[in-house]
């Protein structure tokens, strides 16, 4: 797919733990070391605290997107079309957001400080869900039985504040405690790392789904709450024994002073010889080496960045169809046989589940056995190869989604065919075929994201500098919450130009909505295609020669550092003795993924 393979550095044969003094590993440790001692700290222990974090940030974040439309719909009265508006609009700016907090982290706060800071803006905003839950009609006082609304939307504002310094520096800075043993440490912390996504989120669409759907939403919304903090609580626990960068001023100051030199200066110094083509490249013209004002490691750091932005881009298609979720697939389970048998009725969202447990079971899968088996062959998956496989998938999955629809209101209108359900509080017509038909489509739109999403988190890390990965690692979710509007808007402009032959509506039951799933389908196929074009031509990089020229610079240290500095012998003699200890548990983490 693209033009060139990665390197070995990507080959699945190399060994977990490089073991090598390279001199871009040395240069690494010299630029951390220049802002907070590197020695004895990070490893497998620190990793691991991030990774709970993670599940318990994903749990609440998880079961407040599957409760809002239904809370929407049977707690505020709010319809259907406008309901899944309101989800889908709050869950793009939870995905977008985290594009200021990656810039706020690597700018001005640093990565630690961006995590626990928001997460004190995030457990404000869940604080007033609750609130916003209670029923106010046996209260005397006018003012809070208005006020429900009002503390809903708040909540809604602050949580996305407070998810876009979280969500945007929790993987690079995991990534940042590992990356010292190797690519292929850094590849299994990020398989870990989405593990932990789909646990936490599987437990949140079950259990606090269930809560919310049968008992009340006040609990439901207080349960959140409750995770958030203990995951702060818990990542706040390894402060002492994380790796730290200091933030390096702002970056996209810097990229917009790049641009601007480089489009002004139409020609290098008369004494700078380019190499043959350089001419034509307007940022190189920003280089101290051909006679610009930045260094070469500023500039080609940029530059990866526009590198990788498209492929950011493609990724809004691919999420556009994975909000389908929680709306037109939400929408069939609520109209299908929920029952258990003994009065028990399965939450809606909760056969979302099947997504985060398909997941869960198959990502040990897919690297133990299906990439080894391309590998065997001599065909090896490099990360593009393997999103554009996730991309395809998505589609067919939207495509199982409109055939399993056809037949849902197939039965619904034979004879016999239908019953009427209620789902907290809210009267539904449904159909006699069981909920869990869903479930394939589930775990196929599980599988693209353990080829494409995955894969697409450790592409944009591995692919530029360490100061512009929280930015890129916001692109990456800003994709997720652009594709959440695109769906957005393309629910919208179906139900307008079908409102005579309606293919998206509240009543989905008189809809064609398959039709709908096989135009998000095809949009894919289209996406696709693109996809390959870009990726055709793609060479992969080594942002670490990018950072190579910060090494022997002299740089600023405050009083504080210059004290943390002369702990590092002791440290690193700590750290020699439980290098081994670390080494092989990171072989075991590597090992169990």
């Amino acid at each position: 797919m693209e033009r060139s393979e990665q390197g070995t550095a990507n080959n699945e044969t190399d060994p977990l733990i490089d073991n090598s003094s390279c001199a871009a590993d040395a240069c690494t440790d010299s630029v951390e070391i220049r802002a907070f001692p590197m020695r004895g700290r990070g490893g497998l222990k620190v990793v691991l605290l991030i990774l709970v974090t993670n599940m318990f940030e994903c749990l609440t974040s998880f079961s407040i997107l599957a409760g809002v439309l239904l809370f929407c719909t049977s707690s505020l009265s709010i319809n259907q079309v406008d309901a899944t508006s309101i989800n889908q609009v709050f869950s793009g700016f939870v995905f977008v957001m985290p594009v200021l907090g990656g810039f706020i982290a690597d700018s001005y706060l640093g990565r630690y400080r961006t995590v626990y800071s928001s997460g004190i803006l995030y457990i404000t905003g869940l604080l007033l869900l609750p609130a916003s839950a209670v029923n106010y009609s046996d209260w005397d006082v006018i003012y809070f039985r208005l006020s429900a609304r009002h503390y809903f939307f708040t909540s809604l504002v602050l949580i996305c504040l407070g998810t876009g310094g979280v969500k945007s520096t929790l993987g690079p800075f995991g990534a940042q405690q590992i990356e010292s043993r190797g690519e292929k440490a850094v590849e299994s912390f990020f398989n870990w790392f989405y593990w932990m996504i789909n646990v936490g989120g599987t437990i949140g669409v079950t259990l606090v789904a269930y809560v919310q759907q049968e008992i009340s939403f006040v609990w439901g919304f207080f349960i959140p709450t409750i995770s958030l903090t203990v995951g702060l609580l818990i990542f706040m626990a390894g402060q002492s024994k994380y790796k730290k960068t200091a933030p390096e001023g702002s970056i996209l100051t810097t990229a917009f002073g790049i641009f601007k030199q480089g489009a002004c200066r139409t020609r290098p110094e008369p004494n700078i010889a380019l190499p043959e083509g350089s001419e034509r490249k307007m940022l190189a013209r920003s280089k101290k080496s051909f006679g610009g004002s930045f260094d070469d490691h500023l500039v080609d750091g940029i530059t990866c960045v526009i590198r990788v932005a498209p492929f950011c881009a493609f990724m809004v298609m691919f999420w556009a169809l994975n909000a389908q979720m929680n709306n037109t697939f939400f929408a069939q389970a609520e109209r299908m046989d929920v029952r258990l048998g003994g009065g028990v009725n399965v939450p809606a969202a909760a056969i979302s589940a099947f997504n985060g447990i398909g997941i869960i079971i198959l990502i040990p899968a897919v690297n133990r056995v299906i990439y080894p088996f391309f590998d065997r062959i001599g065909y090896q998956l490099s990360q593009l190869k393997k999103m554009g496989i996730g991309l395809v998938l998505a589609a067919v999955g939207m495509i199982v989604a409109g055939i399993v629809e056809i037949y849902r209101k197939k039965v619904l209108h034979s004879e016999g065919g239908s019953h009427v359900q209620v789902l907290a509080g809210e009267t539904f017509t449904a159909s006699n075929m069981s909920a869990f038909v869903l479930v394939p489509q589930y775990v196929l739109i599980g599988l693209s994201e353990i080829f494409a999403s995955i894969t697409a988190m450790e592409f944009v890390y591995s692919q530029t500098p360490l100061a512009m990965q929280g930015l890129t690692t916001g692109l990456f979710y800003a994709s997720i919450g652009i594709g959440n509007w695109v769906s957005s808007a393309i629910l919208a402009i179906v139900e307008g130009t079908t409102r005579n032959d309606p293919w998206w509506s509240s009543d989905i039951n008189n809809a064609k909505m398959e039709n709908l799933m096989f135009l998000l389908a095809g949009l894919m196929l289209v996406n696709v295609a693109g996809f390959c074009a870009v990726a055709h031509f793609y060479t992969y990089q080594d942002p670490s020669r990018f950072e190579a020229s910060v090494c022997g610079q002299n740089k600023d240290i405050s009083v504080e550092q210059n004290r943390e500095l002369d702990d590092c012998t002791e440290e690193e003699e700590r750290a020699t003795n439980s290098g081994s200890n670390e080494a092989k548990g990171t072989d075991r983490l590597a090992a169990l993924v």
